[in-house]
């Protein structure tokens, strides 16, 4: 079992699984019609490729890493794995051309913004196709890192859903500010989560004079001063979106959980947490906010 559950976070399949269902949460959440499964295999391939390409590309300078260690020792089945899930994706991204492609000439300058701008950030945020091969690249911009993160996260799971079943159903996409707003929510909570991660690197940045929020505040004060207030943020942006919708009493509450949990855990920050800590109850937050976002557009009326 304990290698099955490092091989889940590890390998990113949990990454994948949080950005379908974030997505399926989103979309009922602007009461659209969900997308195919198709679609949803593409995102998950996607994601799993993205991350795993990324850490593949690191070489081991911490012996200490438990993640560097289990990619150094893995390494031969997670070349076979992006061998396999990059045929997927290939297949995947030519049955929804088939599908798809026909409309794609229908598409705004807008829509044609919003289909190229969240990749280039994700591409950008490395620096290019292969990681580490440049410093000029987002992620060691400290500040910026996890708010680039946010960024492409929130746009993968609130507007390529809709956009994509706006491209395949030939409907107009047109967002208003009940659209931003949830934008906003997704972007700002998935913010906090990646500065929780910044503090079980504080070490290394640190050495590496990267100055993300831990190292240029403090522990004590990135967790007073930065997480718990701009998770207060994400919260009252919901409870306006929540409220420009009409969402129902009981719907409201059931997605304040996540938020709760959300100032919990970066409360818990305050003593040494170990790497499957993070990556299971801190990433895992995703899946909580996606699971209760379903619950209550689902079964709370």
């Amino acid at each position: 079992m304990n290698g099955f559950i490092k091989s889940l976070f590890f390998g990113n399949y949990f990454y994948g699984i949080c950005v379908v269902a974030l997505s399926i949460e989103a979309s009922l959440q602007q009461h659209v019609p969900l997308n195919s499964s198709l679609y949803y295999l593409f995102v998950f391939t996607a994601t799993v490729l993205y991350y795993t390409h990324a850490y593949i590309s690191e070489e081991i300078t911490v012996s200490g890493n438990k993640r560097a260690n289990w990619y150094y020792e893995h390494k031969s089945t997670i070349i076979q794995s992006q061998i396999f899930f990059s045929l997927v994706l290939g297949i995947t991204a030519i049955v929804l051309y088939i599908r798809m492609g026909a409309n794609l000439n229908q598409l705004t300058w807008f829509q044609w913004c919003l289909l190229g701008f969240f990749p280039l950030v994700a591409i950008l945020y490395y620096g290019g196709l292969i990681p580490g091969k440049t410093k000029n690249n987002l992620r060691n911009q400290g500040w910026l890192k996890p708010f680039a993160i946010g960024f492409v996260w929130a746009g993968a799971v609130t507007v390529y859903p809709v956009l994509a079943k706006s491209i395949e159903d030939k409907t107009p996409y047109s967002p208003g500010y009940t659209q931003a707003l949830l934008f906003l929510k997704n972007f700002m909570f998935i913010t906090m989560l990646c500065i929780m991660f910044d503090i079980k690197d504080y070490a290394s940045d640190h050495n590496k004079r990267l100055k993300t929020f831990v190292v240029q505040f403090g522990l004590r004060k990135t967790i007073f001063y930065v997480l718990i207030p701009l998770s207060s943020i994400g919260l009252g942006t919901f409870v306006l979106f929540a409220i420009l919708r009409d969402f129902p009493l009981f719907r409201i509450l059931v997605n304040t959980i996540p938020f709760l949990l959300l100032i919990t855990v970066a409360y818990s920050l305050h003593q040494r947490k170990s790497i499957l800590y993070y990556l299971a109850i801190i990433d895992g937050l995703m899946l909580a906010k996606s699971v209760c976002g379903i619950l209550g557009m689902t079964f709370i009326n």
